[in-house]
């Protein structure tokens, strides 16, 4: 069960949840300053920083720090954990200079670090090797201008989980693949059927007593956004992409599923199946297949007309671009992206391999287990920017202003949950983001 914020930053949703969002936007106004590190001998103690993560994530992060200084005597990695509620406000707040040679970073988080030249291109400290193994998704949350700046252990994703005993009295028919997700009408006649045979009319979950007006809002419903054909941000612009008709048309939809909705006030709507479907990310899996078993399914979220789409992105792991010795926190990089770590790390958190190796041996994740839609979607990565028909797994704006955007979209979200105009809302947001971009030269990265 997600308890709160403080379990969505190992699923991917991001420390910005609990970080005041102007916190990251005021730091700084783009350096211009080299944020190159020095390549250095690639031997002696290299620092690094990680977030201090349930009690399994850091036996993980700590057994791959441990395992790595053995592996060989030229370099040895010092490991500092941080607690989760002050990581991110400490990197802010500390100068470039006094930052660590590696450290962690939640992925929405890291081109405000790049503005603020704290972080160094990952290209040429990691060997070809591990690039090469990292997943197209991954990837593109790490990239700006063609440069990687950071790089994923573990990936996440969006689906929707399905009580099949429960749609099967319904007479529902459901999808089996990305290929046949559900249309945003097949999907209103879905749950018209579901109501029809449930006490209450309550069939969906949608993480309600999260907030939409979270990053949870943004992460969860931005997909809306994207399957409708529109974006956040397009050519660094909301404005014709955020308020456009289709997407107006899309989240009135989206308003008119509220009656459907389960307030899930403990959390445990689905697990109990008073509810049907639960709109909800991988990280649900053990709690749903323990509750459920052979009666849980997994399915895309609705086709709002430009195919059905997920948000993804992680916590990566990126170079200070104070760094003296780059060659030695490459050197490091690579042993932690290795299939061990990767695969006990994973193991550890229930989120998606963010490398193909790794990926092709994950029990849940690989070909033919429980949970290879998230694969799948992975698999056909967007990035930020040309988001097609044909591809599913979209990043969240690889900007430095991304604070301002999550927070003015999942507050027009949450205004059109509770009954808001979506036009005057989404034209509001679009309004508000497009005067800050305009106000900061559009955050652009010397």
């Amino acid at each position: 069960m997600i308890t709160g914020p403080r379990r969505y930053r190992r699923t991917g949703l991001t420390a910005l949840a609990l970080l005041p969002l102007a916190a990251l936007a005021a730091c700084g106004g783009g350096g211009g300053t080299d944020t190159s590190a020095e390549e250095g001998s690639g031997k002696g103690t290299i620092s690094v920083w990680a977030h201090q993560g349930q009690a399994s994530e850091a036996t993980a992060l700590q057994n791959a720090v441990k395992s790595f200084n053995s592996s060989q005597s030229d370099i040895k990695a010092e490991l500092k954990l941080i607690p989760d509620n002050d990581y991110t406000k400490t990197i802010t707040a500390t100068d470039a200079s006094e930052l660590p040679d590696v450290l962690e970073f939640d992925g929405p988080t890291m081109a405000n670090f790049v503005y603020n030249s704290k972080l160094a291109p990952l290209d040429d400290y990691l060997s070809a090797k591990t690039l090469d193994n990292a997943t197209d998704a991954i990837k593109a949350q790490g990239e700006i201008d063609g440069k990687h700046y950071g790089l994923g252990m573990f990936d996440s994703g969006l689906g929707m989980y399905a009580n099949k005993k429960l749609l099967d009295a319904a007479g529902v028919k459901y999808p089996t693949s990305l290929d046949d997700a559900w249309t945003a009408a097949e999907f209103d006649k879905a749950l018209k059927a579901l109501k029809a045979k449930d006490s209450d009319g309550k069939v969906l979950d949608i993480q309600e007593g999260n907030g939409l007006a979270t990053e949870w809002g943004t992460y969860g419903f931005s997909p809306i956004v994207w399957s409708a054909g529109g974006a956040l941000l397009k050519d660094g612009k909301a404005a014709g992409a955020l308020d456009s008709p289709e997407v107006v048309s899309a989240l009135k939809t989206f308003q008119s599923w509220k009656p459907y909705v389960d307030p899930n006030t403990d959390g445990n709507a689905f697990a109990k199946s008073k509810v049907a479907l639960s709109w909800v990310g991988h990280w649900m899996y053990p709690a749903y297949s323990e509750a459920l078993g052979d009666d849980l399914v997994v399915l895309p979220l609705p086709d709002f007309g430009n195919g059905t789409k997920t948000g993804q992105g992680s916590w990566a792991w990126g170079i200070g671009a104070g760094s003296k010795n780059g060659k030695a926190a490459g050197a490091f990089l690579d042993y932690l992206m290795n299939d061990t770590n990767v695969g006990a790390m994973t193991k550890a958190n229930g989120a998606v391999p963010a490398t193909e190796s790794a990926l092709a041996k994950s029990e849940l994740y690989k070909q033919g287990g429980p949970l290879q839609l998230f694969a799948d979607q992975l698999a056909k990565a967007c990035g930020d920017s040309d988001i097609s028909k044909s591809c599913v797994a979209v990043t969240r704006p690889v900007t430095a202003g991304y604070p301002t955007v999550t927070a003015k979209f999942s507050e027009a979200l949450n205004s059109i949950y509770g009954g808001g105009d979506p036009k005057e809302a989404l034209e509001k947001a679009a309004r508000a983001i497009d005067r800050d971009f305009t106000d900061n030269a559009g955050y652009e990265i010397p």
